[in-house]
């Protein structure tokens, strides 16, 4: 039997197929996730990546992240802070966005930046833009996010979130064969009450949390 990737619940039900692969769907937290015998090969998943040109100074994916730095900057307090970036990419512009603005950022990648050393101290925020979506193993990552935010910390995300069956069987979003985790505004509610967070969403890909100031 299929255990949900994110809260491990065993009531998971056949969700979508497409010509890809089949998607479930858990009752418990509202994650729609693709068939873990489909998952790409770490390998395979690298080389897609690396066709990715997301360069630091380029003015368009600068203005992309502005979706989550501007809001998530409004939250913070003044300069500076200590920061990190999970899932930074190859080209860690959100780092650099928030280092002009003051803070000290760290970045991690367990791809381009697999510094396990960031990852053994607390931060006053943390940002995982588009990245969350490739998470195999979500409740393990996750559960890692919020261990990395000190106590009234924020976690800025983005992804896409999916609404209903009709409009995920005609979603772009779902054809990127290393998307393999989706969230809803449902899933984000249920980690909130479940961790004693505090959720908002910004738009429709943008959504911030902050961790219990105890």
């Amino acid at each position: 039997m299929t255990a949900c990737t994110l809260c491990n619940s065993t009531a998971v039900v056949p969700y979508h197929q497409d010509r890809r692969r089949p998607y479930l769907q858990c009752q418990n937290c509202c994650l729609i996730f693709a068939d873990p015998a489909s998952h790409l090969t770490l390998e395979e998943e690298k080389a897609i990546y690396d066709q990715h040109e997301n360069h630091v100074d380029d003015e368009g994916y600068r203005g992309f992240l502005q979706r989550l730095a501007s809001p998530l900057a409004a939250k913070l307090p003044q300069a500076p802070l200590d920061g990190l970036d999970f899932g930074c990419g190859p080209g860690p512009a959100l780092a650099a966005i928030f280092r002009e603005q003051g803070h000290r950022m760290a970045v991690y990648d367990p791809y381009y930046a697999p510094d396990n050393r960031v990852l053994e101290r607390q931060y006053d925020f943390v940002t995982c833009t588009e990245a969350i979506e490739h998470f195999y193993t979500p409740g393990r990552e996750w559960q890692q996010l919020l261990s990395l935010l000190k106590p009234g910390g924020w976690l800025g995300l983005m992804t896409k979130l999916a609404t209903d069956v009709a409009a995920f069987s005609r979603w772009h979003y779902k054809n990127d064969p290393t998307h393999v985790s989706f969230f809803s505004r449902e899933t984000f509610q249920f980690l909130a009450q479940r961790d004693g967070l505090t959720v908002e969403f910004v738009g429709n890909d943008v959504i911030m949390l902050r961790k219990d100031q105890s």
